[in-house]
């Protein structure tokens, strides 16, 4: 499950990329502007803002998440990213560190792109930070002695959860888009008790939270929390640096 309230702890931080994302988007007064995987919606209001003409449709495939969005004004509906498709109309889709969690994401990109009218903008990101040492260390307590065999179904994402910003370039490229598609890596100051695990939870812990009950989920928390201390020490001020790469793609189909 989706906790919204974890995801929205640093809200903050976890806009900037959104919004330098759909900085990129060149369109003028688009139809239909559509955010696939809208989370709590926070984030959804800003597409209105920008373009208030549109018809702004918004989706999301946990029902926790689309009840905090709908709460926050956003007509959510309940949908999966690998079942939508666009109606003719759509001439911006967003999608905003969802793909990460969509196994062989790169079909649904190709699909959009082909079902997406002439002249639309496909805006898109993921994190890119598999390898840092918060997800290896999530990795590692899964696979402990301990929790081995409670998480054995879950599935974590590895390093091959996501492509490289050229990969994303050629593909969309290769169906005719026009592309832009860059990396950027964020030195994030985070503050309070255990903030990168406080991070994960709302982000990287959702399949181990969705897996156990709460009190397993809080002693697997407890597990984890030595060893992102050790990777990311606080600064004696308090606050924590925690680098974050994340890959950001628009393209824009053929005219």
């Amino acid at each position: 499950m989706w906790d919204p309230q974890a995801y929205l702890n640093y809200g903050e931080l976890r806009a900037r990329p959104f919004r330098e994302l759909v900085a990129r988007i060149g369109a003028a007064r688009p139809r239909r502007v559509v955010d696939a995987g809208c989370g709590p919606g926070t984030l959804t209001t800003e597409l209105t803002r920008r373009w208030p003409e549109a018809t702004v449709e918004a989706f999301d495939n946990s029902p926790d998440m689309v009840a905090a969005a709908r709460e926050n004004g956003v007509n959510a509906e309940l949908r999966d990213v690998t079942e939508w498709t666009p109606q003719p109309d759509t001439d911006v889709v967003v999608s905003n560190a969802v793909l990460q969690w969509v196994p062989g994401h790169e079909q649904v990109l190709r699909r959009w792109v082909t079902e997406l009218p002439p002249g639309a903008w496909l805006a898109m990101q993921v994190p890119g930070n598999m390898d840092a040492p918060s997800h290896r260390a999530v990795r590692e307590v899964a696979v402990s002695e301990r929790w081995a065999e409670r998480l054995r179904s879950v599935r974590l994402r590895g390093t091959d959860a996501v492509h490289q910003p050229l990969d994303y370039a050629d593909l969309v490229a290769d169906l005719g888009c026009a592309v832009d598609a860059w990396e950027t890596t964020y030195v994030q100051r985070l503050t309070g008790d255990d903030a990168v695990l406080e991070w994960v939870t709302g982000t990287a812990l959702r399949p181990i939270a969705a897996a156990l009950d709460a009190d397993e989920f809080d002693a697997f928390r407890r597990d984890l929390a030595p060893l992102l201390d050790d990777a990311y020490p606080p600064r004696p001020d308090g606050t924590t640096w925690f680098p974050f790469r994340r890959i950001f793609v628009v393209a824009r189909t053929p005219a």
